[in-house]
């Protein structure tokens, strides 16, 4: 808003500062500002502005001196307002595009290098695993221990009530265990498709427990990008017939999964609004959510390691040998260190990759919404399985891209910008109105 008129009686004068240009009738005792469509007023009181002397006679004429001296806020103050609004929404979108774009490069550095870490750890996934979730307790927990003596984080943050983290840990370790149980009987191209599920979980959670409505080009837009990761991984790959020969029960525990992962992610979301209004104003560090939801998280995996280790084949009798031996071909020595070569490099690299996405899916809620980072996290998938046709290190050359990828990555995109897209609204407008 860089100017604002107001038509008035000839009687009345005229004030001008900088891009401002206002003719009030000598009774003018307040400002009313409104905008489109709801029209909501504020009440702003009238000041002396700096440009008063200027007009000298004309201000004292007015009647508006003696109102000048009682008022707060300067009448020149209006016209930065809108500018500096429209300077922050830019500077927002700009960090929400970067961020996403961040989360996307992270996302399929992660798919590539889970798929690099199992060449030389191909016997044990169970280890690399639980490897992971120690790994994050301590990294995680160790960047919060910086942050504390740095203080960015503060004792408030710290003090914050520890249950909602207690459900996010059990939410991450009920997806984990019932998406091990079903993608050990689903085969590893019905699982993207199965995985859509996630998107749909995130909107419908995001509606009921946060209240947030969608338009109709987002919902629009999130079906085509569901539309598009389906049509670039299924085709040629006779998923439809690996989900009819797993079974609907697997099916649907897999679904059942995703609405785990969906319920962790908007939950987070909501601890982060309400520490905002628990910490008047100020943000809450996303490390003290990885960091706490992480320790729970171990805490309900090693509760249901026996029920996990049976899933992967392994009897809980065993399980301490087993974990011995992944150890060995980690570190690759010993006698058990045959077939895996790229230890521990290879492991070490998707770990950190690993927690850089985590991190960067987590910042994009923080910034954004559950379902932008899910958007985000969809679109590594195709980029993805275009790297795997590439020649890689230990993984040779790739198979060729599925029939439908170029037209499912097409509509792949076009559901995102259909999402991103904002109908012109009507513009807002402005009145200044007297009040006598």
């Amino acid at each position: 808003m860089t100017s604002l008129f107001r038509r008035s009686p000839a009687a009345g004068s005229a004030l001008s500062c900088g891009q401002i240009r206002l003719l009030c009738p000598p009774s003018t005792a307040a400002v009313r500002y409104g905008y489109s469509p709801r029209r909501p007023r504020i009440e702003l009181r009238l000041a002396k502005p700096p440009c008063a002397a200027k007009y000298g006679g004309a201000w004292a004429r007015s009647g508006l001196e003696e109102e000048g001296e009682k008022a707060g806020p300067r009448l020149c103050a209006v016209e930065e307002f809108a500018p500096e609004s429209g300077r922050k929404s830019v500077n927002r979108s700009a960090e929400v595009i970067i961020a996403a774009a961040v989360t996307v490069v992270m996302g399929v550095g992660n798919r590539v290098l889970y798929k690099l870490a199992l060449v030389p750890l191909k016997n044990y996934p169970f280890f690399l695993a639980q490897l992971a979730t120690v790994g994050y307790v301590i990294v995680y927990f160790s960047i919060l221990s910086i942050r504390y003596r740095m203080g960015i984080v503060t004792d408030e943050m710290l003090s914050m009530p520890k249950t909602p983290f207690i459900v996010v840990g059990l939410l991450e370790a009920l997806g984990a265990a019932t998406g091990m149980a079903a993608g050990a009987m689903l085969s590893g191209a019905s699982i993207p498709i199965l995985s859509q599920a996630f998107l749909v979980w995130q909107i419908l959670l995001s509606f009921i427990f946060l209240g947030r409505r969608y338009k109709l080009n987002q919902l629009l837009g999130c079906f085509l990008v569901a539309i598009g990761v389906i049509l670039t991984v299924a085709s040629g790959s006779g998923a439809g017939h690996s989900l009819k020969e797993a079974g609907i029960f697997w099916s649907l525990l897999m679904i059942v999964s995703f609405l785990f992962q969906a319920a962790d992610t908007v939950l987070k979301e909501i601890i982060f609004l309400n520490a905002t209004r628990k910490l008047k104003g100020d943000s809450l560090d996303m490390f003290v959510v990885n960091s706490f939801g992480s320790a729970f998280q171990a805490l309900f995996i090693c509760l249901l390691l026996p029920f996990l280790s049976k899933l992967w084949g392994i009897p809980f009798s065993q399980l301490s040998n087993y974990l011995k031996d992944g150890a060995a071909c980690f570190l690759n020595v010993g006698t058990l260190s045959r077939g895996c070569d790229g230890a521990p490099l290879l492991p070490l690299l998707f770990i950190v990759v690993n927690m850089g996405f985590n991190i960067s899916l987590l910042h994009l809620i923080k910034i954004s919404s559950a379902v932008v980072s899910c958007l985000a996290s969809t679109f590594s998938v195709p980029i993805a399985i275009y790297v795997f046709t590439l020649p890689l290190p230990y993984l040779g050359v790739g198979p060729s891209l599925p029939a439908g990828f170029v037209a499912g990555a097409a509509i792949l995109i076009m559901g995102l910008l259909i999402y991103a897209w904002t109908p012109s609204s009507a513009s807002s407008s402005t009145s200044i109105t007297a009040s006598t």
